[in-house]
This record gives C-alpha cells, sequence and structure tokens, in this order.
C-alpha cells in the first residue's frame, strides 16, 4: 500500500534532451521577438525619439528576456509538456505587449 502511495506522489520527469529541445525552440521565438524589437527600435531612432520613446522602445527590447526567464523559473521543475505550455503563455503576454508598443510607436510617430 505504501508503495502505491510513493509512486502516485513523484511527478513524470521528462528527459532532459526534451526539456532542452522545448527550451531551444521557445528560446528562437523570444530571439526573434527581441530582433524583432531591435529592428523597430533602430527604424524609429533614425526619425527621432524623446526620453520617454527611447524608454519604452529599451524596454521592448529587454522585455521578451524577462519573460522567457520567468517562464522558465515557472516551468522548470515540470514536464516538458507543461514547459511548453508555460513558454508558449509567456510568448503571448510578450506578442500582447509588443502590438501595444507598436501602436504607441504609431503614435510617437504620428505627433
Amino acid at each position: 500500500m505504501s508503495e502505491m502511495q510513493m509512486s502516485q506522489s513523484t511527478p513524470a520527469v521528462s528527459p532532459r534532451w526534451l526539456t532542452g529541445l522545448v527550451l531551444g525552440l521557445a528560446g528562437l521565438f523570444y530571439a526573434y521577438a527581441i530582433w524583432n524589437a531591435v529592428a523597430h527600435l533602430i527604424t524609429m531612432a533614425q526619425v527621432g525619439l524623446s526620453g520617454v520613446g527611447w524608454a519604452t522602445l529599451l524596454f521592448g527590447v529587454v522585455f521578451p528576456a524577462i519573460v522567457f526567464v520567468f517562464a522558465y523559473l515557472i516551468g522548470r521543475r515540470r514536464s516538458a509538456g507543461e514547459l511548453a505550455l508555460v513558454l508558449l503563455a509567456g510568448l503571448g503576454v510578450v506578442a500582447v505587449f509588443w502590438l501595444s508598443l507598436l501602436a504607441y510607436s504609431l503614435t510617437l510617430a504620428g505627433s
């Protein structure tokens, strides 16, 4: 009876290679978000930015990395599937932030 209870209390552990694969693939998507933010920052800097514009667009560059680290910290002790879901949810947060940042930079360019 105690053997059955012990086997139910231990979580299923994914192989390290699978966790690494999930982190690597998700890392590519987050790196694309950072690359896109850097390209947008360079484009907007050519037009001219105020101090608030610089701070906002620089935060847009750093934000995907922050979300990736937090998503990893949340999902690191879970299975590879759960880690993938946490990283995907974080990527959704990055996408929403990116759309908000684009809308803000359109107002910067318009004024």
